[in-house]
């Protein structure tokens, strides 16, 4: 698989086989992942690897909440900003629908889809899901270099024929996070990663994701 088949192929993955993922092939991953850029190589992304009865501990303690609904909501830096609006405010809630269509889960259905929601604490049943943080006093620069940390390691992943879903979701049960890892008290916790094999027949993996077009995006000078 080369690099543009790899991105291409690449999406959030919400459905996954019950197929466990061997801890060498994660190391030669992220070992690779190492190679990321980061400005003056600072390298601010750390994680952690959970699989088994330590990630069966957090899902159980996360749901024992869930139900409280946002009384016990608890993130430490805003998921989403309050202004967000147009074309990008568009493309988060009509990836939702999208979503919720392919599930055949209509809007007013909400019992339904807040149920649907709260599969993103089982980690959609992925076998690994990676939480990643960062000290407290990292900025935006830094916050995007976790980003292309986690991009590079998301196409090493479709390489080796696995997939993922980010999930910042999981920011809102960093205690319950805390409760389970060693995540030190001057990190803040970002989110999480199911990592595993694919459900390739899943609605929930089919469904067209739409980009918004080069010239929405990008502006040209001197070409």
């Amino acid at each position: 698989m080369n690099v543009t088949e790899a991105v291409a192929s690449r999406r959030s993955v919400r459905e996954f086989l019950d197929k466990p993922v061997d801890k060498a092939l994660l190391e030669s991953i992220l070992t690779k992942a190492q190679n990321a850029p980061s400005g003056g190589n600072t390298q601010p992304w750390n994680a952690v690897m959970a699989t088994g009865q330590p990630l069966k501990k957090l899902l159980e303690a996360v749901a024992e909440v869930v139900p409280q609904g946002p009384a016990a909501h608890k993130p430490e830096y805003s998921i989403y900003p309050p202004e967000l609006d147009g074309r990008y405010k568009d493309a988060r809630f009509g990836v939702g629908e999208a979503m919720y269509a392919a599930l055949d889960i209509p809007r007013d259905n909400k019992m339904a889809r807040l149920m649907w929601f709260a599969r993103n604490f089982r980690a959609f049943d992925a076998p690994v899901l990676m939480l990643i943080h960062t000290p407290r006093y990292m900025g935006p620069p830094q916050w995007s270099d976790i980003g292309m940390w986690l991009q590079t390691v998301a196409l090493l992943l479709r390489e080796e024929g696995l997939d993922c879903c980010f999930q910042e979701a999981w920011a809102i049960y960093t205690p319950q996070i805390r409760a389970c890892f060693n995540i030190p008290d001057d990190h803040i916790f970002f989110c999480g990663a199911a990592i595993g094999h694919r459900d390739p027949d899943a609605p929930v993996n089919n469904f067209p994701v739409p980009r918004a077009p080069l010239d929405e995006v990008v502006t040209w000078q001197g070409f």
